[in-house]
């Protein structure tokens, strides 16, 4: 059972983080709280926040993979769940980079 939580541990999180964020876009370009004193809107700061927490958390879970204490045993669950670490954060950093390149809010 731990081998199956490994293995889906950074796709699920994935999953959440992508979820997350995009719900905490819409949130945030619905409050419009305009700009910051250091001229920055806090939509920005809010996202690129969210976008480097959701990274730093899959370089985390990628770590625990690689560690002897934390990894699957030698063998095809412990390929799996490197592979699926790794895929876990491209996904993130992919599907999570519009938020740090377009604009924030249409309208």
């Amino acid at each position: 059972m731990k081998d199956v939580l490994r293995i889906l541990i950074s796709p699920v999180v994935w999953l959440a983080s992508f979820s997350a964020v995009y719900a905490l876009h819409g949130f945030v370009c619905e409050l419009d709280p305009g700009n910051s004193e250091i001229g920055i809107s806090w939509i920005r700061i809010v996202l690129v926040a969210a976008f480097l927490f959701a990274a730093a958390l899959q370089i985390v879970l990628l770590t625990l993979m690689y560690s002897p204490r934390f990894g699957s045993a030698p063998g095809f669950a412990r390929s799996v769940s490197r592979a699926s670490g790794w895929v876990g954060l491209v996904a993130t950093v992919w599907t999570l980079f519009p938020t740090l390149a377009i604009s924030t809010c249409a309208g």
